[in-house]
């Protein structure tokens, strides 16, 4: 193993201790819908995926290339620019996981790279180039590809399944969505545990104990890969409920066309080596797959929230670790003063979250969307043209899947307007 200085095996631990709270905050990705759907039981669900992104973590080092040898300069990194980097990234998984919401620990990582890099040698540290081509580009595109993916999947699952009678057809979309639901854990064991493999081989090359271009060394991935499984294992539930009831209400036929339109997302852009989030390419296909059925309804106010904390992402983390940068240019106790403060957060954090436990027992009561919110206007217009199934053909939609599609000031004059938080 390479030489590995005091400093050089903190900034270590702490990118593992990232990659596991990248697991138990993404373990929503792969299986909020399966869970959901009651097509496993929750957990069995996330040890299968933790299983699988361990499996993933080996399959390619395209992504962590992107991280370690493409998103920054290495020269004139220090390990103190990546400790303070995984500060920024490690804080605002913690924060949006507390309030359930599915943000993305990629740019998270790449946020608070960013941040650093700049306080610490300025913005020629920062390769342009990369960040709108393999971070930007893809941040757009993914969640839309996802949706629109996922919309038509939904569609022709209906489409080809409306004949069949309703229980044989949620029997096989379950199996279905198992299978799919295991590619995108593989998927997300292919690209997100990479991340941690990059930020890893960066800090080596960093503090001299790798030389400049080189590939994550062995113990690099494996040591990855089995911090985002154990992460994956522990569940964050809190996202699971967010993302499996809170942004729309899921059948199998959904759950399936979801999970594999966001599945072939992914492993397309590990291939090209973009660093994708794939909790915008999950979510997108949620979103995507709950305007694919007639009467689907999403809820635009959870969405909203949702896109917020997405475009606060890349700032907020480099705005962390920016300052955390500065405050360790004191030495050895500005490390120790950001160490102390790292801990103690999260420290606070788990002590919150534990007023409102959220755990495998509860994950599917309620979402964090009010139950009777009303439809938004992209579900209205939707629903307005879609066609009702004529008498005497076995429907592939409920008649309670119809009625929440009608606006209640539509269905009853009387009824107050829809909430303004429904877009």
């Amino acid at each position: 193993m390479e030489h590995i200085t005091l400093l050089l095996g903190i900034v270590i631990i702490t990118a593992l201790v990232f990659d596991f709270t990248n697991g138990f905050h993404d373990t929503a990705n792969a299986m909020a819908t399966t869970i959901s759907t009651g097509a496993l039981k929750p957990k069995t669900a996330v040890a299968m995926s933790a299983v699988l992104n361990l499996v993933g973590a080996f399959m390619s080092v395209e992504v962590a290339k992107t991280i370690s040898k493409g998103l920054v300069n290495e020269e004139g990194i220090q390990p103190e620019v990546i400790f303070a980097a995984l500060v920024g990234a490690i804080l605002w998984n913690l924060v949006t996981w507390l309030v359930g919401l599915p943000s993305s620990s990629s740019h998270a990582l790449m946020g608070g790279l960013i941040g650093a890099a700049v306080a610490s040698a300025g913005m020629g540290a920062v390769n342009g180039s990369v960040v709108v081509t393999k971070v930007l580009i893809p941040a757009i595109a993914a969640p839309i590809v996802a949706g629109v993916a996922s919309m038509l999947a939904a569609k022709i699952t209906y489409k080809v399944g409306g004949n069949i009678g309703k229980k044989t057809s949620a029997k096989g979309y379950k199996a279905g969505q198992i299978a799919s639901a295991g590619l995108v854990s593989l998927a997300h064991g292919t690209n997100d545990a990479q991340k941690t493999m990059g930020i890893i081989t960066l800090a080596l090359v960093a503090g001299g104990a790798l030389a400049p271009g080189s590939n994550p060394p062995v113990w690099v991935i494996v040591s990855a890969g089995m911090a985002i499984a154990m992460g994956t294992y522990l569940g964050g539930w809190r996202i699971i409920r967010t993302m499996g009831s809170g942004l729309t209400d899921l059948q199998p036929q959904q759950g399936f066309a979801a999970q594999t339109s966001a599945a072939s997302v992914i492993l397309a852009s590990s291939h090209l080596g973009f660093s994708l989030s794939t909790t915008h390419a999950c979510s997108g296909a949620v979103m995507g797959a709950g305007l694919g059925r007639k009467g689907g309804v999403v809820r635009w106010s959870t969405a909203t929230r949702m896109f917020i904390a997405w475009g606060l992402t890349l700032p907020a983390a480099a705005l962390v670790a920016s300052g955390a940068e500065l405050v360790m240019r004191t030495g050895d106790i500005g490390v120790a003063a950001v160490a102390v403060f790292l801990v103690a957060s999260c420290v606070a954090i788990w002590v919150i979250s534990r007023r409102q436990v959220v755990d495998h027992t509860n994950v599917n009561e309620g979402g964090t969307a009010s139950a009777d919110e009303q439809p938004g206007v992209v579900t209205t217009a939707i629903a307005a043209v879609a066609v009702p199934p004529t008498a005497g053909t076995t429907a592939a939609v409920t008649d309670e899947d119809l009625k929440a599609t009608i606006p209640a000031a539509t269905a009853n004059p009387a009824t107050p307007a829809a909430p303004a938080a429904a877009v």
